[in-house]
C-alpha cells in the first residue's frame, strides 16, 4: 500500500518516523511541510521546534 500524505498530521507522523530512524534531514523537511499545512502559527512554530535544524529546502 503506497503512502499517502494529505494532512499536516500525515507529514508530522512521517517526520517522527524519520527522526526515530536517524534521518534527521528528512525529518526536518517533513516537519516543515507539516508546519506549512498547519493554519495555526503557534502550532506551526511548535512543530518546527520539535525538529530543530537548518532548513534544507530549495524552493524556486
Amino acid at each position: 500500500m503506497p503512502l499517502c500524505f494529505n494532512t499536516a498530521a500525515d507529514y508530522l507522523e512521517a517526520a517522527r518516523e524519520m527522526a526515530v530512524s536517524g534521518r534527521s534531514a528528512l525529518a526536518r523537511l517533513l516537519a516543515e511541510e507539516a508546519a506549512d499545512r498547519t493554519s495555526d502559527p503557534a502550532e506551526a512554530a511548535r512543530i518546527l521546534r520539535e525538529f530543530p535544524g537548518p532548513s534544507e529546502r530549495q524552493e524556486d
